[in-house]
């Protein structure tokens, strides 16, 4: 493994406002950086009152604008909500303001329920126009041919990097064939991951893009100083999880000690199954479950995440998992 990185969802908790979980973006990019996080990925959800990342561009210029190193951008981009055209002026002039800084990382759901979707105006027929766009989309960033009667102002010549998002074997086969680096949603659905990172990594087709594939992996960590505290902090995301199952999302609720009396038992079965690819515990127990997760499906790049109710627990949580993942990186055997 190469790097290590986190995902925010910029979450919303309980007993707070938006404004709030903003701040806490911010605070914890911060924290990133000073702790040698390689990049801070946002993703874009709509109509969900527990994330505040909506708007995620926007996001990531706020924190772009107080941090000085780290590589920003979103993990993901809902592309079909969008126009090619428009992201790629929203990310060209990121880049353009934030040279080398940032990534573009884009996916093929909506990100929301279809009722929203529609009030994104997104193009609602059954046909499946993700890899043009993709193809498109890319294109803008490139020098602009001298025929060109469209172009991205800014964005044209900034090259940012443009990543595959996927959590089925499509993104896998998309990346693949496009010669794109992969990121595989295992945070959240980790049914897929085998077959998926083995499909990208066999059917890769070298581009000017990269020469070898590059698979980075999204992982849960709840770390904290005892193992009870840990499983604490977390029954925050499981909660919500089986929330958003009930059909009753919310913002991020507060942590219990006995989660099994407050989620009815399939649903708390299912969150747990979706949170599975991750780690849980003390230090050496988030240690060794992150070390086995590396071993099994040598991720070129690890990138963490977690929905914690309290800001500081979270930041905590990251300090403790950035010392295990440095030194994943640093083994002879895993770099």
């Amino acid at each position: 493994m190469q790097k290590y990185s986190i995902l925010d969802l910029s979450p919303v908790p309980e007993g707070s406002t938006t404004a709030d979980a903003l701040q806490s973006t911010l605070d914890l990019a911060r924290h990133a950086e000073a702790l040698g996080y390689h990049r801070f990925w946002l993703a874009e959800h709509h109509n969900m009152p527990g994330i505040a990342s909506a708007a995620t561009s926007v996001v990531i210029g706020h924190v772009a604008a107080s941090t000085s190193r780290i590589r920003l951008g979103a993990g993901g981009i809902m592309l079909p909500n969008h126009t090619p055209l428009m992201i790629a002026e929203q990310f060209g002039t990121l880049a353009t303001l934030y040279p080398n800084r940032i990534d573009l990382g884009v996916g093929r759901a909506p990100g929301t329920d279809m009722q929203t979707a529609r009030a994104l105006r997104r193009n609602m027929d059954a046909g499946d126009n993700f890899p043009q766009d993709v193809v498109e989309l890319i294109n803008y960033f490139d020098d602009a041919a001298l025929d060109a009667t469209v172009q991205a102002i800014p964005g044209t010549g900034t090259r940012v990097p443009v990543w595959i998002l996927g959590s089925s074997l499509y993104g896998a086969q998309l990346a693949a064939y496009l010669g794109l680096p992969y990121a595989f949603a295992s945070h959240f659905a980790p049914a897929a991951l085998e077959a998926a990172a083995e499909t990208y990594r066999q059917t890769f087709q070298p581009s000017r893009f990269l020469d070898t594939p590059y698979f980075m992996m999204a992982a849960g960590v709840f770390a904290a100083d005892t193992a009870e505290e840990a499983e604490f902090v977390k029954s925050s995301q499981l909660q919500a999880f089986a929330n958003l199952r009930l059909g009753r999302p919310g913002k991020l609720p507060r942590p219990v000690r006995d989660v099994e009396a407050v989620v009815p038992a399939p649903y708390l079965a299912s969150a747990r199954e979706a949170l599975s690819v991750s780690a849980t515990g003390t230090p050496d127990t988030v240690r060794d479950e992150l070390r086995a997760l590396v071993d099994r499906y040598q991720p070129d790049e690890m990138i963490v995440t977690s929905m914690i109710h309290d800001p500081t627990a979270r930041k905590h949580s990251f300090t403790l998992a950035a010392e295990a993942l440095r030194n994943l990186c640093a083994s002879p055997a895993l770099a």
